[in-house]
């Protein structure tokens, strides 16, 4: 029998001798379990009939399950009948009960999981939980709806809903979307952590669910409206979009008035008045970090923007030998997507890590490219044209973690040098050159019917930035005075010109983003300071508002990030 003293001895141990124990002890343990040593119990199970021996001391350490069962009236018996569990499933979980560990795949987990309840092995539930959702790409969204209903596990249900929350753009486009109930949608609509570009793309999936049954949803919707962040809309949208639906008139009317009337905010009773992610600590803030480098340098620096003291700081050193590749972040990583050396094109992919500066390499493209275009929809990477130094690419590849690079149906017009963006579930990518010269041409790509298609050419031929802002496209021009701007409106197919930007220096790259519910133009030269220029679009006065400039010329990419996530590295 133990005893309070030789547990408070077990405590006292060297954390190192005590682990170094215990890994002994376990391996002993299963070496006995191998070699069928000392075994006191066998099971017989069906689905092919085996038997399966094991140990009852360990297997009611793992589980109350074995610990009730060989504590029962059958507990002594020799040999234990187990139904309703094939016995591959079974040995798999003893194995589990040894080792910590078991083979897990996406055939077996539903299984697997439901076994794991039965046997009440929670460790090993959270293992198959875990490989569910690391593995989704493979076992569809859809079935793992389906084991949600059939097990009704809490934990799955958790890790759902937060996979729902950090890829709501992907779920909220899927068929099963349009079958969630209110309850479900309000959850979701109400985290902070909403993973949204911008308030109009949780507008957008609830119109989707509404219009799907328009006369069921009539008297939820208000429900689910109230959940959005109404005062992060202008004035324009909340009239034309919010106001006339069905039961959200007050709610359009209180939104309208806080932006209206300032001073009245202390007496409109609003549920949400701040953006999503933003808290007391400020933990949602977020920033920018530009991807920039001297003319003369290979090795591009990340510069990081503190937007309170409104100037940029040098946050890393990047060593990279070639040029024209192009980038993207995913999570803390930055991907060098293809590029040039020496007349010599890569299809090479590498991955930096922010957090430890080391480098990784990923799975090569299927075709060596430069000056594509690279974007992100849905968690999928797509490369898009490019050239060779010789031939103009149409061609577009998609990576994903599970499959690496396949092939998708390709470009109308081949072109590189070009701009891209996502926008509302689709790829824009627009002008650039196609070896003849500068082209207009705009196309859009649906994944969904993995088709291109033409939309309304541009107005300008020169170009260097593009961004998607407020549910538009930005196109910011070259010239050596200042910069013409269009936007591209992808409901009405339609472009416009807005206000130019006052800054020079035709052949100085500039990028576009959207930070803070404002566009901002990273690049181009600033006339009153001599400096590479920061500016940020004014809405309300039709101006661009010059900000801190950057201390490097060329701009590569701009990203934006959370604070918390650098201030964390």
């Amino acid at each position: 029998m133990a005893t309070s003293s030789s547990q408070a001895l077990a405590l006292q141990r060297n954390s190192s001798e005590q682990n170094h124990f215990i890994e002994k002890l376990m391996t002993k343990i299963f070496n006995f379990y191998d070699e069928q040593s000392l075994i006191d119990v066998t099971f017989k199970v069906s689905n092919p009939t085996a038997l399966v021996p094991a140990h009852r001391l360990i297997l009611a350490a793992a589980s109350p399950y074995f610990a009730n069962l060989f504590n029962g009236n059958q507990g002594t018996n020799p040999v234990i009948e187990i139904n309703d569990i094939d016995s591959d499933i079974f040995e798999h979980l003893i194995i589990f009960c040894y080792t910590g560990q078991a083979l897990i795949t996406v055939n077996n987990l539903a299984a697997m999981l439901n076994a794991a309840i039965v046997l009440q092995l929670n460790d090993a539930k959270n293992h198959i939980v875990d490989y569910l959702m690391a593995h989704i790409d493979e076992y569809t969204l859809q079935g793992a709806y389906t084991l949600e209903r059939e097990m009704k596990c809490e934990l799955l249900t958790q890790k759902i809903i937060e996979y729902e929350t950090q890829h709501f753009m992907v779920v909220s486009r899927s068929d099963e979307f349009l079958n969630f109930d209110v309850e479900k949608l309000q959850r979701i609509l109400v985290s902070d952590n909403l993973n949204i570009t911008r308030e109009e793309d949780a507008f957008d999936a609830i119109q989707r669910w509404y219009n799907y049954d328009v006369p069921a949803r009539q008297e939820q919707l208000p429900l689910l409206i109230a959940c959005l962040r109404l005062n992060q809309f202008n004035v324009n949208f909340l009239m034309t979009y919010i106001q006339p639906l069905p039961g959200c008139e007050l709610l359009a009317f209180k939104a309208l008035s806080w932006i209206r009337e300032p001073t009245t905010r202390p007496m409109i009773n609003m549920r949400f008045t701040e953006p999503r992610g933003v808290s007391a600590t400020n933990c949602g803030e977020k920033t920018i970090l530009a991807l920039c480098s001297d003319p003369s340098e290979w090795n591009p620096k990340l510069l990081r923007y503190y937007k309170t003291e409104d100037k940029w700081e040098e946050y890393a050193n990047i060593k990279i030998d070639y040029e024209e590749y192009r980038t993207i972040l995913k999570n803390d990583n930055l991907l060098f997507i293809g590029g040039d050396k020496n007349g010599v094109t890569f299809n090479i992919v590498r991955s930096w890590n922010m957090r430890n500066k080391t480098w990784q390499n990923l799975p090569a493209m299927n075709q060596a490219r430069m000056a594509h275009c690279v974007v992100e929809l849905d968690d999928k990477i797509y490369a898009i044209g490019g050239y060779d130094g010789e031939k103009v690419f149409s061609s577009v590849e998609r990576y994903t973690t599970s499959g690496g690079w396949n092939s998708v149906n390709g470009l109308i017009v081949g072109r590189y040098d070009a701009g891209a963006v996502t926008l509302n579930g689709k790829i824009y990518i627009m002008g650039g050159l196609n070896g003849k010269g500068r082209i207009k041409s705009v196309e859009c790509y649906n994944p969904d019917s993995n088709a291109w298609t033409s939309c309304a050419d541009m107005t300008e031929y020169h170009f260097s930035g593009v961004a998607a802002h407020k549910g538009h496209i930005y196109v910011l021009g070259r010239g050596n005075e200042y910069r013409p701007v269009g936007r591209y409106d992808p409901q009405q197919d339609k472009w416009s010109q807005i206000c130019s930007l006052e800054v020079g220096g035709s052949y100085t790259s500039i990028a576009g983003i959207s930070l803070d519910n404002k566009l901002w133009a990273i690049g181009g030269w600033s006339k009153s300071a001599d400096k590479l220029s920061v500016s940020v679009f004014d809405e309300e006065n039709f101006c661009w508002v010059e900000r801190c400039s950057l201390p490097e010329s060329i701009v590569r990419n701009c990203f934006v990030v959370p604070e918390s996530l650098l201030s964390s590295m």
